[in-house]
């Protein structure tokens, strides 16, 4: 899912291909979680994994998909495990990622209401009716129009302080939520 938060990335797929290689007389295989194809045309293998999850076989794994994306001309990474507040937060603003919720309010008032940042609720009542508004800022909040600060530490509430990012799309701090090893 932080894939599909995530601004640099054009598209991905989950579970693109599988990888066979001889180790030492055993056939070994191996099928990488995601590929993904960012704004700049590279494309990007993740294997998601925690640190503590890792065994030698999967050690061996990773290496095999490391060596294939460099003869293919992509990037291999591996996540570690996402934290908890983080993973709520971009979980629930993902229910908001349809077009349908744009209509609920303009990015132009959007952008005005939340400017320099105002707690969430706050600039809902300023948009009009909190319950008609709140999904269209969810929204934008997910489509990058708008910032909230401490999404990995913090959870999301009627207090969070909102503003409007400084450009189109997401703010740098809301880019490459996935901490990436190796």
């Amino acid at each position: 899912m932080l894939l599909d938060f995530d601004p640099d990335v054009a598209g991905l797929s989950s579970q693109p291909f599988r990888l066979s290689w001889d180790a030492g007389g055993v056939r070994r295989r191996h099928v990488p979680d995601f590929f993904a194809r960012l704004s700049d045309g590279s494309g990007v293998v993740v294997d998601v994994r925690a640190d503590d999850r890792i065994g030698p076989r999967d050690t061996a794994a990773f290496e095999a998909a490391a060596r294939a994306c460099e003869l293919a001309g992509w990037q291999f990474r591996r996540a570690g495990a996402v934290g908890p507040v983080l993973l709520a937060n971009v979980r629930w603003l993902a229910g908001y990622r349809h077009p349908r919720h744009a209509g609920q309010v303009t990015v132009p008032a959007v952008r005005e209401v939340f400017g320099a940042g105002l707690p969430l609720i706050e600039g809902a009542r300023l948009l009009g009716d909190p319950v008609a508004v709140l999904a269209g800022v969810y929204h934008w909040l997910w489509r990058g129009e708008l910032r909230a600060g401490g999404l990995e530490r913090v959870p999301l509430s009627m207090a969070t302080t909102v503003s409007a990012s400084g450009s189109a799309g997401r703010p740098p701090e809301m880019k490459r939520m996935v901490r990436w090893s190796g």
